[in-house]
């Protein structure tokens, strides 16, 4: 395997303004507007929201996810894509060295809205 570059060095003050959050996946669903994107309703505990994710294509069955903790930022303004919205973004590992993405999760269950770093 061809690991991604690590990318450039960033100051710890631009780490702390990410908001990355464990919320529960409670709903999943197709765009239909969209050969890549599945609309997630994630519970963060004091509130839930709907979180756009590129997996429609990169699992065998993206419905899989449902019921799983994992890791979200939540703090990236919300983006219009394929006629849904997104406010917030799934947090996973492998895209970036061409693998087949999973899911970012604590080793154990967390409340949600549990907050990393």
């Amino acid at each position: 395997m061809q690991n991604a570059p690590v990318k450039d060095l960033i100051e710890i003050s631009d780490f702390e303004k990410l908001d990355i959050r464990v919320g529960t996946i409670i709903e999943v669903a197709e765009v239909e507007k969209s050969k890549k994107l599945m609309k997630l309703t994630v519970d963060f505990g004091a509130h839930q929201r709907s979180i756009l994710a590129g997996i429609k294509q990169e699992r065998e069955n993206p419905f899989e996810i449902k019921g799983k903790q994992a890791l979200f930022v939540v703090n990236l303004p919300e983006q219009k894509m394929a006629g849904e919205v997104s406010q917030g973004m799934l947090f996973d590992i492998g895209y970036a060295d061409k693998l087949t993405p999973r899911l970012a999760i604590p080793e154990t269950p967390m409340p949600n809205g549990s907050r990393a770093g």
